[in-house]
Formats: structure tokens, C-alpha cells, sequence
């Protein structure tokens, strides 16, 4: 019989690994707490003030780090918050979806700075980075060169394994195919030297919401984001969790089941194709949906039994995934107008009322506030988190 392999669960660390632990988490802590004085940083740390003080002054002098206001009014001397610097540090982030590609560029404060898009009938390789290259080209046009030397890396948002998409995308099977041997790593290396994170999409907007939105209020919690198609993610002990294969959360795979009883999945059921197709069904262009800014109101005879359905497979799918891990709130967001989104989310927790809850803990069904770019901002934010920030799932290296 084979010996089991017996995987470690630790390493040892060594002092450059525990500086950089701190370093990680100061900066996460001001991320999510806004400016904070080296005192009350130092206790929310649980270091000690000379340590917390040597760092925030490399950070300074790095441009990592500004200094607020003093605020005065208690003993002693004013204190000085210090806040991540506008423009400290930059990342580009690309969406690749089903009817768009969204490319721009973000700081670490999660402020875009310039923002470009390319539409199609259906994504292919070739037209993709092309968009890309010309689009990197365009927005560096624009940076000086120390805005450049901070550009930290471009994060790609897409769903995986593409190629099998073909059917949902009206695309044909065998040219969509050649979406199997992409390298997106590679394809980049052609026209940029910066580091390359490629994270699922729905994740990406997941990282998105937990860093710059609802995230920073729960600590564990399911992410649902409906785009043309449905797809989520998860966060645990307040970090998002992307699984061994990078595809944790993969909510639109729930089974679901069709009108006349036969299995489906999420992706069939609640997703905006099926929007879509009912307007091309009664000669509306669906395009029309995703027209900038975003007014649905006049598709409110569509619209309307569109939400009835997708609140309910909703409201079973949040069970479903609180049935294997108790999460304390569902989030859910969009690329919709913000009217559509709240009531989703209103009709959602009214289905859920009437849910079959034996042995569950209704969780608190809540709307995402980044909307309908939080995948290509969550793509940002990988090459951020990659090496500046706190990630829990991350191990110190030793």
C-alpha cells in the first residue's frame, strides 16, 4: 500500500518574512479603516509603537503612505493619521465578459484613472489582445513617468475555461475552441514586462466588493454577481477564498432545474441572456441593455418577470451554499441599473422567507454597492493584493 502524502501545514519565517507580514498588514488596515494615527494603528495591530512608527516612515518615503491633518483636542500632542497616497501605487485590470472587454487603470485606493472598453458579438482571442496592447499603449500614453514606475501589474478577469462557452455566447464551437491554448501570461509577455495575475472573473468582482464595498461589514459571506451570466464568490474569515484550482465559488454551476423539471444550473436560470433573449424574442435589440448609462425602464414589461425568477433561484441558491458553510450574509450585485438591483435583492429576501430553512440559519441577503465594473476593479486589485496587502489565505514567506 502507498504511503499517504502528508501535506505540511506550515514553514517557519524568518525576519524579512515577518516585516513583510507587517508591512501587509498596516497598509490593510489603513485600506480598511481609512487614515489612522500610528497609536491606534499600533493596538488594532498588536505591535508595538516604535515598530509601527519605523514602518509607517518607510512607507512615507517610499510615497506609499501621505500624512492627514493633525487632529487635536486630546492630551498631548495633536496626533497625525496617516492614509494610503493617492496614486501610491497603480494597477491595470481587465474584464473579459461575454458581449465586452473592459480595460483600466486603478490605484490602490480603488480610484479609476482612465477606463476603456471594446464591444462584440462574442469574445476571441485575436481582437482581445489586440484591444489590450493598443489600450495598455493608450492609457501609459497618458501617465508620466512616475505614475508608470508605479504600475504594479495587470490583473486579467475572465471566466475559466472559456472554450466551453461557446453555445451560451453564439459563438461557433470549433473557432471558439482555440480559447483552450491561451496562455494569457505569454500572450502579455509579447507587449508588457509586468507581472500578470489571472483570476476567475466573478472572483475578481467578489475581491472587488470584499475590498471596496459590503466587504468591509461581514466577515464571512457568498457573492453573487449577474452579468450576461451568473457567477460568485466567497470569503472567509475576511478573505476572499479562490480554492486550490482558483475557482472557489463557482456559484453559477449550482444545479437548478428547468421549466419542465430536467437539471440545469444556475448560469440557466438567473443570469441576463435570458433577459436578452426575450427581448430579441419580441424584437428589441438586447444590446440596448448594456448601452452606458444603464436605463432599463423601458423594458418594464420584461424586466419585471425577469426579477420575479431570478429572485427565486436566488433565494434557493443562497441556501444551498449556507447549507455547506454558515454564512453570515449574502451579497448580491450586478451589471444592471441600481432600481433593478434593489428590488432583486427586496424580492430575494421575501422568497427566502418562505423557503424550506430546516436546519439553516438564514443568512442576510444585502446589495453589492461597486456595480457594474467591480469585475475589471476586482481584476485590479490581484496584482495589488499580490504584493501590498493582507491576504489571509496567503502564506508568510519564510
Amino acid at each position: 500500500m502507498d504511503e499517504p502524502i502528508i501535506r505540511t501545514v506550515s514553514r517557519g519565517v524568518n525576519q524579512s518574512g515577518v516585516r513583510d507580514h507587517n508591512v501587509r498588514l498596516l497598509l490593510t488596515l489603513l485600506q480598511r479603516h481609512g487614515p489612522m494615527a500610528g497609536s491606534d494603528l499600533a493596538r488594532l495591530a498588536n505591535l508595538s509603537p516604535q515598530t509601527v512608527s519605523i514602518i509607517l516612515r518607510e512607507m512615507e518615503s517610499e510615497g506609499l503612505l501621505a500624512r492627514g491633518a493633525p487632529v487635536k483636542g486630546k492630551v498631548g500632542k495633536p496626533s497625525v493619521p496617516m492614509r494610503l497616497a493617492e496614486g501610491g501605487v497603480l494597477s491595470l485590470g481587465c474584464k473579459i465578459g461575454r458581449r465586452s472587454a473592459v480595460l483600466l487603470l486603478a490605484d490602490f485606493r480603488g480610484t479609476v484613472r482612465e477606463e476603456l472598453r471594446l464591444t462584440y458579438n462574442y469574445p476571441m482571442p485575436e481582437p482581445i489582445f489586440a484591444f489590450l496592447r493598443d489600450g495598455m499603449e493608450t492609457i501609459l500614453s497618458k501617465c508620466s513617468p512616475a505614475e508608470r514606475s508605479r504600475i504594479c501589474g495587470i490583473g486579467i478577469g475572465t471566466p475559466f475555461e472559456l472554450w466551453k462557452w461557446s453555445d451560451l455566447v453564439d459563438a461557433p464551437a470549433k473557432e471558439f475552441a482555440s480559447w483552450r491554448h491561451v496562455d494569457y501570461q505569454a500572450e502579455l509577455a509579447r507587449f508588457t514586462d509586468l507581472p500578470v495575475q489571472v483570476v476567475n472573473d466573478a472572483t475578481a468582482g467578489c475581491q472587488a466588493e470584499h475590498i471596496y464595498g459590503r466587504g468591509k461589514e461581514f466577515r464571512d459571506y457568498a457573492y453573487f454577481f449577474i452579468g450576461a451570466f451568473i457567477g460568485g464568490g466567497i470569503v472567509l474569515n475576511h478573505s476572499v477564498y479562490q480554492g486550490h484550482q482558483g475557482n472557489a465559488g463557482a456559484l453559477g454551476s449550482l444545479r437548478s432545474f428547468g421549466p419542465q423539471g430536467e437539471s440545469q444550473q444556475l448560469i440557466d436560470t438567473a443570469s441576463i441572456h435570458l433577459l436578452e433573449a426575450r427581448l430579441a424574442e419580441n424584437g428589441h435589440d438586447p444590446r440596448d441593455l448594456w448601452t452606458q448609462p444603464q436605463d432599463w425602464s423601458s423594458f418594464g414589461r420584461f424586466v419585471e418577470p425577469w426579477i420575479g425568477r431570478t429572485a427565486q433561484e436566488l433565494a434557493k441558491a443562497s441556501l444551498s451554499v449556507c447549507a455547506v458553510i454558515d454564512f453570515e450574509a449574502i451579497v448580491i450585485d450586478g451589471a444592471f441599473p441600481d432600481a433593478v438591483k434593489h428590488e432583486l435583492v427586496e424580492r430575494t429576501r421575501r422568497y427566502l422567507v418562505n423557503q424550506d430553512m430546516r436546519g439553516l440559519i438564514a443568512p442576510q441577503i444585502e446589495a453589492g454597492v461597486v456595480g457594474f465594473n467591480a469585475r475589471a476593479i476586482g481584476a485590479a486589485t490581484s496584482p495589488l493584493f499580490e504584493r501590498y496587502f493582507l491576504n489571509g489565505n496567503l502564506r508568510l514567506q519564510g
